[in-house]
């Protein structure tokens, strides 16, 4: 069985072609980056035009570059939500035409969704497990009961921490997407020189908040201007430090959740989003978990960021099942994983 995926969520355009023995038969990916490093950030109309234009270019690459024909392929899976609504609409739309065409069946997949079943598509990972998943848009603790069955135990109550690494790396001056940078920097930085907050982490539960985070790291720009670049990279690894210890104390938070005392914990915790290609965050959470009886499941780094490939496996998770989404599904801007129902 072989699924084609489309994600257009943000400022990625790709397109993958995914068989159900985990083998990516092709993948293409336009990022838009360069475009959107002229705003600082994305702006959702221009990068909604962007793959309205990249898309089908990449629809026949791949195809050829794989020799497949189109009737080749068993069902069209497309990101419809939650994401910038714009792009979410072109990828979505171009499914539908596609599987209609074709006669094939239509997947409407849920990015968050996406994200947190790609680690089975690279690990012998079975159901139930747990999910940190920390990108631009998100941050949240996901207990993954079934496919389609899902539970929230914790997320950000205002930024997501991939925000939070943008806007500080803007602050710093830093082109957009400034996460790899910071990471960067951090390495030549001392780690200790600031002390910033950590929000929440005196309260229980699960929960994350960065927006203090950020603006203690403003408030020390404003200190110092103009910025060294030693300055920048003592930020740098102060505030992926500080970001390091949150995480920490959430997961020990979520160790010691109540639920646990009620219901066996799952055996297995997975870390991804786009955030999770960040090396010393992942080293740390490897670090914290050696003894906790939890197996760690880290996904490979093109696998963390937005792909094509998560959104074709997702297809293949639910076509196993016999279960396909009505060509009136609408795209949604915002999709809780608990609203997941086919």
């Amino acid at each position: 069985m072989i699924v084609l995926g489309i994600e257009s969520s943000c400022d990625e355009s790709a397109i993958a072609l995914v068989r159900d023995d985990k083998t990516i038969l092709g993948e293409q990916l336009l990022s838009h980056l360069t475009l959107n490093r002229k705003f600082g950030g994305v702006i959702p109309e221009v990068t909604a035009r962007s793959h309205l234009t990249a898309l089908p270019p990449l629809l026949q690459q791949i195809m050829a570059a794989s020799a497949l024909a189109l009737p080749d392929i068993d069902a069209v899976a497309a990101t419809a939500g939650p994401g910038l609504i714009g792009g979410v609409l072109v990828g979505a739309m171009m499914a539908k035409g596609l599987a209609l065409s074709l006669g094939k069946p239509f997947l409407a997949i849920n990015h968050l969704e996406a994200h947190i079943l790609t680690p089975r598509l690279v690990h012998p990972l079975p159901f139930p497990y747990l999910s940190l998943l920390v990108s631009g848009g998100h941050c949240q603790f996901v207990e993954v009961k079934d496919l389609g069955a899902y539970e929230v135990l914790g997320t950000t109550r205002d930024d997501a921490l991939g925000e939070a690494f943008d806007k500080v790396g803007k602050m710093m001056g830093l082109a957009y997407p400034a996460g790899p940078e910071i990471e960067k920097l951090a390495l030549a930085g001392d780690k200790h020189r600031f002390l910033f907050p950590m929000p929440l982490c005196q309260q229980k539960g699960c929960d994350f908040s960065f927006s203090g985070l950020k603006t203690a790291v403003r408030k020390i720009i404003e200190t110092l201007p103009p910025l060294t670049a030693q300055d920048k990279c003592d930020i740098a690894a102060s505030f992926q430090q500080t970001v390091i210890r949150v995480l920490q104390n959430r997961i020990g938070h979520l160790l010691h959740h109540e639920k646990w005392q009620r219901s066996p914990r799952p055996s297995h915790f997975v870390l991804t989003g786009g955030v999770a290609a960040n090396q010393a965050i992942t080293h740390a959470i490897q670090a914290q978990l050696n003894n906790s009886g939890l197996t760690l499941y880290i996904v490979p780094p093109k696998l963390c960021t937005d792909n094509a490939a998560m959104v074709g496996w997702a297809g293949i998770e639910y076509m196993r099942k016999g279960r396909t989404s009505p060509f009136d599904f609408a795209p949604r801007p915002r999709w809780p994983l608990e609203e997941i129902s086919y």
